[in-house]
C-alpha cells in the first residue's frame, strides 16, 4: 500500500480560501489571541507529519496482530503503547482541549483537520484519542468544578483515557432498556452495578487510568429515557489530590471478535458496585451524553472521509503505475507492452467519484466544524442560533453521509486494484472492513436519517431546514454569471430538496410511517445537494485562480464530474421518496 501523505494543500484550500476561518476567528475574542493562519498551518503540518511518520506504520501491523485478552487485561499491538506515549507527549490528545485545565483551546475546524489525518493513518489508534476528547467535552459541559478540575487535566494529557459507557446487550439503540443501576451511598458516591458491550478502548494498556462515562438508572429513576442518569466512573480511584488509589470494581469480561479495527480493543465491561460520580442532573443523563455522542458523530463522519482519502491516495498511485491493455483511442504509451490503468473511462469514473466524494466530504465535514465553532465562539447572537440551527441539522447528515459516501470510495479504491484490492498486503481490504464500522457505531446511520428526518426536520416544523436552504439561496443569489455553469443546477437541486421537504412534512401530518420511509433518501439527497453547494464555492475560488497553477483546474475538473455524474443520483433518490411508505406494508410479517 502506498505511504500516506496528508493533504495539507487541500485542507489550506478548503479553510482558508472557501471558508475564510481566519475572518471568524479574528471576532471571537476567545481565539483570536490563540490562532491565526500561520499558527493554523505549523499545527496542521505537524500533525501531518505525526500521521504518516508515527502512525501509519503501524495501521496493517496493527491489524494483522489485534488487541489481546487475558485475565481481564488488554494488551494493544506492538509498537501502540510508544506510540500513543509519544502522541501525548506532543500534546495531540488535548488540541481542543479547554486551556484552563491544561488543553490547548484550536478551535474544532483545526481539530477536525487533526482528526481526519489521524484517523486516515490509523483508525484503530485515533479511536482511544477521539473517545478521550469526547469525554472531556462531556465533562468540560457538565460536570461539577470538582470533577473537572481532579479529571480534565491528566485526560488532556493523555496521561488517562475516557470511554462512554452507554449500551447493554438487550438494549441496542433504545437506551431506556437499559439496566445498569446507580445506588447513591453517604458519601455522595453512587455504586455503579451493570454490564456494557461496545466499549472503545474500555481495558487498554497505553494510559494509567480510564474514565467511564456510564449511563445508569437509580432504583427509584422514572421509566425509560427519562430515568436515565450519567456517571463518571475511573478505573483506578482517585483521591482529591489527584493522585491514584485502589483499584475501581471496574473489569473488562471479554474483547470482541471483529470484522475491522481489530488494533481498537472493544471491550465488555463489568461494573460490580464500582464508586461512581454523578455528571450533571439526576435523570438528565441522556442529554448530557449527547453532548458526548454529538462531538463523536461528526468524529465519525470524518472517519469516513479519512479512510476514502486513503483508499484513493492508493488507488491513484497504482492506478498511474499498473499496466493494463491500451487506451480505447489507442495506444497512449506505445513504447511499453500496456498503457497504464487511468486511461480506461471506468477507473477514471472510479477514481474521480473518489475524488469528488472526498474533497466534497472535506468542504462538508469543515464547514460543520466552522458551525460548532461559530455556535461556541461568536458574540453575535443571530449568528449562534443560526450556527446551532445548522449543526443540529447537519451533525446527523454528517455522520451518515459521510460515511456512505466513505464505505463507497473504499469499495472504488478495491475495486481499482482488482484482485490485488482484495490480497491483504495492498491495504485496500483493512480500509473496507475499518470504513465499514462508521455505519453503524454512534447510531446506525438509518437512526441519524430517522433523527434527520423525524426530528430536525418534521420536529422543527422545517426551521432548522430553512436555515440551510437560506444559506444556499444566498451563496446563488451573491455568486456572478460567470459562475451559471454550476449556479443553476445547483439551484435546481436545492427546488428540488426543498419541494421534498414540503412533501414530508404534509405527508408526515397524516401518516406517521411516511418519516421513517422518507428518512434514508432525504438524508442522502440532502447530502448530495449540500456537496452541491459547497462544490460551488470551491469552484468561485478555482475559477478566479485557475491561471496560478494546476491544482485550480484540477478543481475545476473535479466539480465538473461531480455535478454531471454524482449530483443527477438526487433523481432517483427523490422519486424513491415520493413514492411513500405503502409498498413497506404490503408483507405481513409471516410473507418475509
Amino acid at each position: 500500500m502506498s505511504d500516506y501523505k496528508a493533504p495539507l494543500r487541500d485542507i489550506d484550500f478548503v479553510l482558508h480560501d472557501v471558508l475564510a476561518v481566519a475572518r471568524h476567528w479574528a471576532t471571537f475574542p476567545e481565539l483570536a489571541e490563540v490562532v491565526d493562519p500561520d499558527t493554523a498551518r505549523a499545527i496542521l503540518e505537524e500533525a501531518g507529519k505525526v500521521a504518516a511518520g508515527l502512525l501509519a506504520p503501524l495501521n496493517r501491523s496493527g491489524d494483522e496482530e489485534g488487541c489481546h485478552w487475558q485475565e481481564g487485561k488488554v494488551q494493544t499491538p506492538q509498537g501502540f503503547p510508544e506510540a500513543y506515549r509519544a502522541y501525548a507527549e506532543g500534546g495531540w490528545v488535548g488540541v481542543g482541549g479547554a486551556p484552563e485545565f491544561g488543553g490547548m483551546g484550536m478551535p474544532k475546524v483545526i481539530g477536525a483537520q487533526i482528526e481526519e489525518m489521524i484517523n486516515s493513518a490509523n483508525l484503530s489508534f485515533a479511536l482511544y484519542p477521539m473517545l478521550t476528547a469526547g469525554a472531556c467535552l462531556a465533562l468540560l459541559s457538565h460536570a461539577s468544578e470538582a470533577l473537572k478540575a481532579r479529571y480534565l487535566p491528566p485526560l488532556y494529557e493523555g496521561r488517562w483515557a475516557g470511554t462512554m459507557c452507554l449500551t447493554e446487550a438487550h438494549a441496542g439503540t433504545d437506551l431506556g432498556m437499559i439496566r445498569t443501576r446507580a445506588e447513591e451511598q453517604a458519601d455522595g458516591s453512587y455504586r455503579i452495578t451493570g454490564t456494557k458491550i461496545f466499549i472503545t478502548g474500555g481495558e487498554q494498556d497505553l494510559t494509567e487510568n480510564i474514565i467511564h462515562l456510564v449511563l445508569a438508572k437509580r432504583p427509584d429513576a422514572p421509566a425509560g429515557a427519562r430515568g436515565i442518569s450519567m456517571f463518571l466512573v475511573p478505573k483506578v480511584l482517585v483521591d482529591e489530590q489527584g493522585r491514584l488509589g485502589a483499584r475501581n470494581a471496574v473489569s473488562c469480561g471479554s474483547l470482541e471478535h471483529k470484522m475491522g479495527i481489530k488494533a481498537s480493543a472493544t471491550c465488555v465491561m463489568n461494573f460490580d458496585g464500582a464508586t461512581g460520580y454523578l455528571v450533571g442532573e439526576l435523570n438528565k443523563g441522556l442529554a448530557a451524553m449527547f453532548t458526548m455522542m454529538n462531538y463523536e458523530r461528526l468524529g465519525v463522519g470524518i472517519q469516513g472521509l479519512a479512510l476514502g482519502e486513503r483508499s484513493y491516495q492508493s488507488a491513484i498511485e497504482y492506478a498511474r503505475e499498473r499496466l493494463q491493455s491500451r487506451a480505447p483511442r489507442g495506444a497512449q504509451q506505445p513504447d511499453k507492452p500496456a498503457d497504464p490503468l487511468i486511461v480506461h473511462p471506468d477507473v477514471r469514473r472510479m477514481l474521480l467519484t473518489m475524488k469528488a466524494l472526498n474533497e466534497g466530504g472535506r468542504a462538508f465535514s469543515s464547514y460543520v466544524a466552522l458551525q460548532l465553532d461559530i455556535a461556541r465562539y461568536s458574540e453575535d447572537h443571530a449568528a449562534r442560533q443560526r450556527a446551532e440551527a445548522l449543526v443540529a441539522l447537519l451533525t446527523p447528515v454528517a455522520k451518515a453521509f459521510l460515511t456512505d459516501m466513505g464505505l463507497e470510495t473504499t469499495v472504488h479504491g478495491q475495486q481499482v486494484l482488482g484482485g490485488h484490492g482484495y490480497i491483504r498486503e495492498w491495504g485496500q481490504e483493512q480500509l473496507v472492513r475499518d470504513c465499514r464500522i462508521t455505519q453503524i457505531y454512534e447510531g446506525t446511520n438509518g437512526i441519524q436519517a430517522l433523527d434527520l428526518m423525524g426530528r430536525k426536520v418534521v420536529g422543527s416544523g422545517g426551521s432548522h431546514y430553512q436555515v440551510l436552504s437560506e444559506e444556499i439561496n444566498a451563496f446563488i443569489a451573491s455568486a456572478g454569471t460567470e459562475l451559471a455553469e454550476f449556479t443553476q443546477p445547483l439551484k435546481a437541486a436545492l427546488d428540488n430538496l426543498d419541494a421534498l421537504t414540503a412533501w414530508v412534512l404534509a405527508q408526515a401530518q397524516d401518516n406517521p410511517d411516511e418519516i421513517g420511509a422518507a428518512s434514508v433518501e432525504y438524508l442522502q439527497v440532502m447530502g448530495y445537494t449540500v456537496y452541491a453547494w459547497l462544490w460551488a464555492r470551491m469552484a468561485q475560488v478555482a475559477q478566479a485562480r485557475q491561471d496560478e497553477d494546476d491544482f485550480y483546474v484540477a478543481k475545476l475538473g473535479t466539480v465538473r464530474f461531480y455535478f454531471a455524474r454524482i449530483l443527477p443520483r438526487i433523481h432517483s433518490l427523490s422519486a424513491s421518496v415520493k413514492a411513500g411508505s405503502a409498498s413497506l406494508y404490503l408483507l405481513e410479517e409471516g410473507q418475509f
